[in-house]
């Protein structure tokens, strides 16, 4: 009999009367990788706080080895040895690689004054354990995505977990780290680590899966074993409760003559000069490596950074964008990868972000609250929003909701040209089908898209043309059946 670790039984919690989860049942086995899937809002979230201690559930009962709970205090949970990487970047990043991973657990000599010989060197026997090249001695804010990933991986197991929970652990990475990352966990499954693996990639919850249960609104839909056999097509009908062939598929249409420009574009003062335009309700796609130069290029078009040569062409005139506002003017708009940082006011509602880009067309002698929340119930409704009440702060929504307010609020701008980047990054399928129906709703409507994605299935379906970036150049441009994951890898690497 394979030896249970963890087990919920008949958990449900709930928020202001509506279940988040319903009579849950979940169990963990030793040395197993268990991926949960889920729609964003399905309740996995609140799975992981239940078994963290952040929150308390209504009722069932918790089993860890042959200790039963009803809750567990986040001290407890430590105690016993869960550890979550979560999905938010949680580092310290003024701080090296060493002094994140042992915070709070820093070996002293006199004085109190930190041992680093004996941090660093321990820092490093951890991080040779994960097989991976990482200077213990590095500042966290230079290191590169994947290897901040790192850093989170190498600090949960300084703790010695027992149990690691992994929320969306390649949610930024690119084809390559994400494959690393993979053998990373494989490897920590073979060190007696039983892994709560949670993520949206279908394709890489196949690769690792000794199990998948999928949660859909707050209930456990299915358990699935490997070596039963599981497919895509059966986990996205048990995600959205229908079948995949009903997800959602482009339909092509005519594009307008030349709308924008740019010409001799240079992001930094040694880098390559970019050039490329972009025809009325056309989507092109930005492809890359993480680290490319694909955001700073967008950046840059935006006005975000200040360009060192080149020149912006809308409708055939020259524009100047300094900064965001300027760019905002001319009908240009961004949406940006980290929607809680940059894209969205978390503490404010709904109405509230989704007006903020054009408040002019609700001034009075005060803001106009009725006119808000009209406009905002429209956008809502076109932007197919799932919310029981708009006056909800918007840090309460899924993340494909969150997206969608974003979305909103250029919409409500009637913004001319969209720059998408990373526009399905840690949303649910079902989400993603909503968001590219939003996209190309904007294409028939005479807009335009430029979209920055690391997700290759994305860029292959939904583009018209994609430009690919190496190193600050875009070294290659595809078209029509030339757009393959092998092509864009191909001129990636």
């Amino acid at each position: 009999m394979e030896t249970t670790v963890l087990q919920l039984e008949k958990v449900t919690k709930s928020f202001f009367g509506n279940n988040a989860l319903s009579d849950v049942d979940f169990d963990l086995r030793k040395e197993e990788i268990h991926c949960i899937c889920g729609e964003n809002g399905a309740g996995k979230s609140t799975l992981i706080k239940l078994l963290t201690g952040a929150l308390t559930p209504d009722s069932g009962k918790i089993t860890i080895g042959d200790m039963e709970y009803s809750s567990l205090s986040p001290k407890e949970s430590h105690g016993l040895g869960i550890h979550v990487i979560y999905q938010e970047n949680l580092l310290l990043h003024n701080m090296s690689v060493a002094e994140n991973m042992f915070v709070g657990q820093e070996k002293v000599k006199k004085f109190n004054i930190v041992d680093y010989k004996e941090l660093y060197a321990n820092a490093s026997r951890v991080i040779d354990m994960l097989g991976v090249s990482l200077d213990v001695r590095e500042i966290v804010s230079n290191l590169s995505v994947a290897n901040q990933q790192y850093v989170k991986i190498a600090r949960a197991l300084v703790f010695e977990p027992k149990i690691l929970i992994m929320d969306e652990p390649t949610s930024m990475f690119n084809v390559m780290d994400a494959e690393k990352l993979l053998e990373i966990v494989k490897s920590l499954k073979s060190r007696g680590i039983s892994i709560i693996y949670i993520s949206h990639n279908l394709s890489e919850v196949m690769e690792i899966a000794d199990r998948i249960t999928v949660i859909r609104d707050g209930f456990t839909i299915s358990c699935r074993e490997r070596k039963d056999g599981f497919s895509i097509d059966q986990l996205t009908s048990d995600m959205i409760g229908r079948s995949v062939d009903m997800f959602y598929v482009r339909e092509r249409h005519p594009t307008g003559d030349v709308i924008f420009e740019v010409k001799d574009l240079k992001v930094k003062p040694n880098d390559q000069m970019v050039s490329f335009s972009i025809k009325k309700g056309e989507l092109v796609g930005i492809a890359g490596m993480v680290g490319s130069g694909r955001t700073e290029i967008a950046q840059t078009i935006f006005g975000v950074r200040r360009k060192y040569g080149g020149k912006i062409f809308l409708r055939g005139n020259e524009i100047r964008i300094r900064n965001p506002y300027e760019a905002i003017k001319y009908g240009i708009c961004m949406i940006t990868e980290d929607r809680q940082k940059t894209g969205l006011l978390l503490d404010m509602t709904i109405p509230a972000n989704i007006t903020i880009t054009a408040l002019e067309r609700l001034k009075g002698l005060f803001i106009r609250r009725k006119e808000e929340k009209k406009e905002s119930t429209l956008i809502t409704k076109r932007v197919n929003l799932k919310t029981l009440n708009e006056a909800t702060d918007v840090r309460f929504l899924s993340g494909g909701n969150q997206q969608k307010v974003v979305v909103g609020k250029w919409v409500f701008r009637d913004a001319e040209i969209i720059i998408f980047d990373e526009p399905t990054r840690g949303i649910d399928v079902n989400s993603k089908a909503e968001i590219y129906a939003l996209m190309m709703n904007l294409l028939l409507e005479g807009k335009s898209i430029i979209m920055i994605s690391s997700d290759m299935p994305e860029l292959v379906s939904i583009t018209d043309r994609v430009f690919v970036v190496k190193k600050g150049e875009i070294v290659a441009e595809l078209s029509g059946s030339e757009i393959t994951e092998k092509n864009i890898i191909t001129n990636t690497i």
